[in-house]
């Protein structure tokens, strides 16, 4: 007697385990008059954004990965920490070197991880992701990342909740690349109303100076040309306006193009990174503006770090205003 299939008749595919997937999951694409977006289910990252025929941001393909930490969510701290140990309490925690060449580790622990879709409109995709605790990370915390289009182009809005018993530390960092028309990046005009930086050693780590940006290479608080500049710099000492909001903006020159990064009170560190050290083909060819909570090595020093107590919510925002 032949044995009978398992297969249920309603399945579309005759062979589901041996289709072909993208290497970042399900792809959620969302739309608002002329911008498109797509957000991906591994690290519910923001995979790329156009505004008519003009991409915004410097993404990947469908078949790619996020090199680079292309539009990545960085969390639980972003950016790099020292040699992959932190105190927190009594506890003495080794995270996994990711940067090896430099005895980090770098970005978080949740982007290369599947987010759980929680809402899918026309015009917005929300996710979740809850980070169990890890010999890394010994914490309980969910995260929900929303992006949303509107008039205003693109809203990013976060929140953070801890759902153990244990106080925990926490920051978050977002990494998109702007992407000029002109490439390279030379003769694009960047304008990033923040007045101080951090000092950061050959590791990338801050050496605890902070230095005003006025008259140095650094300074970019009045727009000008990004030239020969070499930046992989955490600003600080942002400027908000009366609606509280940090901002940066990015211009095109040739094809009178520009795009705004905006951030709410939540975010006090901008870092901002020409690139250089990226593949040859990715080489200055694109502005990572990176919306951050904390500075680089927040988990060891302190600095900017966000403790939530059982129960307790963080929430930020951030958008992307191309025009």
């Amino acid at each position: 007697m032949p044995a009978r299939s398992t297969r249920r008749q309603d399945d579309p595919d005759p062979e589901p385990r041996t289709r072909e997937r993208s290497p970042t999951g399900a792809q959620w694409e969302i739309a608002h008059g002329a911008q498109r977006a797509v957000v991906t289910e591994v690290g519910a990252t923001l995979r790329s954004y156009t505004f008519g025929e003009h991409p915004v941001l410097a993404g990947f393909g469908e078949g790619e990965w996020s090199d680079g930490g292309r539009g990545q969510v960085l969390a639980p701290w972003p950016n790099r920490l020292g040699d992959g140990h932190y105190r927190f309490g009594d506890l003495s925690v080794q995270a996994p070197l990711d940067e090896p060449e430099r005895n980090n580790a770098i970005h978080g622990l949740v982007r290369w991880l599947p987010w759980r879709l929680e809402v899918k409109a026309q015009n917005l995709v929300a996710a979740r992701c809850h980070l169990f605790p890890t010999p890394g990370y010994p914490f309980n915390l969910e995260l929900r990342v929303e992006y949303r289009l509107g008039r205003d182009g693109l809203t990013v809005s976060t929140l953070a909740t801890n759902v153990g018993r244990l106080t925990l530390p926490f920051g978050i960092g977002f990494h998109p690349y702007f992407r000029p028309a002109a490439e390279p990046i030379d003769i694009a005009l960047l304008e990033l109303p923040a007045y101080e930086r951090l000092v950061l050693d050959e590791r990338g780590l801050p050496t605890g100076e902070v230095r005003g940006v006025e008259g140095t290479e650094y300074d970019f608080t009045e727009q000008r040309a990004i030239g020969p500049t070499r930046l992989d710099t955490a600003y600080t000492g942002l400027e908000r306006g009366r609606d509280r909001l940090a901002w940066a903006e990015l211009t095109d020159p040739a094809e009178k193009l520009s795009t705004r990064l905006w951030m709410d009170e939540g975010f006090g560190y901008l870092m901002c990174y020409t690139g250089d050290t990226l593949e040859e083909r990715d080489r200055r060819r694109a502005v990572a503006l990176e919306p951050m909570t904390c500075p680089p090595d927040a988990l060891r020093s302190g600095r900017g770090l966000i403790i939530l107590e059982r129960g307790q919510r963080w929430e930020g925002a951030w958008g992307i205003v191309p025009r």
